[in-house]
């Protein structure tokens, strides 16, 4: 079980850089590999929700064990993580129901407020997990 935490990371950076491959590719017209790069960035997502309430539910709270500054900034980060975790699950519902009904304008509107989101939820994901588990605060 020790292993889902960097298995979580890991399916966080994933989905930051399918995230990232599909923007590139909308940019460039290329409609099929953006459909693709996009689905398969839900499918990270969800299989890091799936880990994450694994572990969580058999490991319980990790405690950060930084302190001064460096647990405001933790704190500051995790905070706006956990919520906008939240928060980004209806937008991205949203935003593949108006891809998949073939609404490409509502679509593209939602997708600019989801997207940078999404990213900072996938990446800040990621520096909490090495905040957490990879530094040291001794």
């Amino acid at each position: 079980m020790s292993v889902l935490p960097a298995l979580n990371a890991s399916l966080n950076l994933t989905t930051g850089l399918l995230l990232l491959l599909g923007y590139t590719l909308i940019r460039q017209k290329a409609i099929t590999a953006h459909t693709i790069c996009m689905l398969a960035a839900c499918a990270t997502s969800s299989l890091f929700l799936v880990s994450y309430l694994y572990y969580h539910y058999h490991h319980g709270t990790t405690h950060f064990l930084g302190s001064g500054l460096v647990k405001v900034v933790y704190f500051t980060i995790l905070i706006s993580h956990t919520i906008l975790a939240v928060v980004i699950v209806p937008l991205v519902i949203i935003t593949l129901t108006n891809a998949f009904r073939g609404r490409f304008t509502a679509h593209s509107r939602i997708a600019k407020v989801t997207l940078p989101l999404w990213l900072y939820v996938s990446v800040t994901g990621v520096v909490v997990y090495w905040m957490l588990y990879k530094i040291s605060y001794s």
